[in-house]
């Protein structure tokens, strides 16, 4: 679930950013704190799923 929704803020960040910059940075900051979760799960040692 964690790494879907990571790789939907990714895809949004990426349209954000680059084709339509209104909103980009809002993704951008809902990006960062996905990866600091992802990170922090992996580091912890629980499940990312």
């Amino acid at each position: 679930m964690l790494w879907t929704i990571a790789l939907v803020l990714l895809i949004l960040w990426v349209l954000g950013a680059f084709i339509v910059p209104i909103g980009g940075s809002l993704i951008h900051i809902l990006l960062v704190i996905a990866i600091i979760v992802v990170v922090y799960r992996l580091i912890t040692g629980r499940p990312v799923v």
